[in-house]
């Protein structure tokens, strides 16, 4: 028996202005198309101005002697050094403020959200202060205050401050102890990784152990005493030894220790004050989006207050409050350039100012600056967009 097959082929789409999907890809190309030529115009455009003005373009000068001196870099750099060095003085001086900022701002930015919630009328009316007065305050004008106003004033070298921990504070900045590792402290650093792979492994399995069985397992003080038992054994049987330099005031400066420059640290109090007035509302709208139900759960469940609001609101909090967050990180890292104001050495005080003027390569300098925000931009965003997945409400 044969049996016809009758079915009749879907008809063509016949090219047609007024379907819309093909009057959609029409609009794209015709987009595409005009942002290509407008490029293209710029392109010649500048190319034409620069040979009319006689200049050259390239990236040839970053092999050059830079010729001048930066006053606070994490690795060696003077006049002799090249213009790429002077980037990557710039660029890692953006990196340490921003690293240092996200998390000091985290830190602060949590602590003040949660108090803005305290049934405590005294602490909740503080944290309400804080984020209402700071966050609407320029930054501009804060890090003014912090250099100018606080740490200029501060007394001279033979009157410096003593802080806790050998640490001196005055007019030239911030001077701490500084830490010097023998060549066998490699093995404590990597028993370090060992036990926070320890730990990150406990904490995984007592999280499994917790939805199969319902037994909770002291994660924390089992993963601290493993990674004490650990490092102190590395310790003790590789000989490692850590000495500090401390700083000792001289005739005229301090001498050993660790300097902190007064820009280096007004612009890292700076931004992460004014950051963490953002993180708090983004904390506390986050809080206040979890249901009242899931707090009377927890309390007839017989939680406290503490293991409440860490195992109960705050899980289930990230998952708003993460987003708004990563946006205030990506502002903390570019808001670092503002450190210009204050003579702080970062990449547009460095590259975008003195190396520009001095080459006069506006086009390159430019770019590489845009480039390097770009970048550290989408790395932060990806970073957080995997953390935000993790934390996100997965249905079974």
């Amino acid at each position: 028996m044969v049996v016809l097959d009758t079915a009749q082929p879907p008809p063509r789409r016949r090219f047609s202005l007024n379907d819309p999907v093909i009057r959609g890809v029409v609009y794209q190309v015709l987009v595409g198309v005009l942002v290509a030529l407008f490029l293209v115009w710029i392109v010649n455009n500048t190319a034409i101005n620069l040979k009319a003005q006689n200049k050259t373009s390239g990236f040839d000068f970053l092999w050059k002697t830079a010729g001048f001196n930066i006053s606070f870099s994490l690795f060696p750099f003077d006049r002799t050094s090249y213009y790429w060095e002077a980037f990557l003085v710039g660029l890692t001086n953006t990196i340490l403020v921003a690293v240092i900022g996200i998390v000091f701002a985290t830190i602060l930015g949590f602590t003040i959200g949660i108090a803005r919630l305290s049934s405590n009328y005294l602490i909740s009316r503080l944290a309400t202060v804080y984020v209402e007065t700071i966050r609407n305050i320029p930054l501009l004008l804060q890090l003014f205050f912090w250099y100018f106003a606080v740490l200029k004033t501060m007394p001279a070298v033979r009157d410096s401050i003593a802080l806790p921990f050998d640490s001196f504070v005055n007019q030239r900045g911030l001077f701490v102890p500084r830490p010097i590792f023998d060549n066998q402290f490699g093995l404590v650093g990597l028993a370090l990784l060992v036990a926070a792979v320890a730990w990150f492994g406990i904490a995984r399995w007592a999280r499994l152990r917790l939805e199969r069985t319902g037994q909770r397992f002291p994660v924390f003080l089992t993963g601290l005493g493993i990674s004490v038992a650990v490092i102190a054994a590395t310790w003790l049987l590789s000989g490692a030894a850590v000495t500090f330099d401390v700083p000792v005031l001289n005739r005229f400066n301090f001498k050993g220790g660790l300097e902190l420059p007064p820009e280096l640290v007004a612009l890292v109090f700076g931004l992460s004050i004014y950051t963490a007035s953002f993180i708090a509302e983004t904390v506390r709208g986050g809080i206040q989006s979890v249901s009242h139900g899931q707090t009377e759960a927890a309390e007839a469940l017989g939680l406290k207050d503490n293991d409440r609001l860490r195992l109960v609101i705050i899980p289930q909090a990230m998952r708003v409050i993460v987003p708004p967050l990563t946006s205030q990180y990506l502002n903390l890292t570019k808001n670092s350039s503002l450190g210009a104001a204050i003579g702080y050495p970062e990449l547009v005080n460095v590259f975008t100012g003195t190396t520009l003027n001095q080459t006069g390569r506006a086009i390159e300098v430019i770019a590489l600056t845009m480039l390097v925000y770009l970048i550290l931009s989408l790395g932060t965003s990806a970073l957080m967009n995997w953390y935000n997945s993790r934390v996100a409400l997965v249905e079974r």
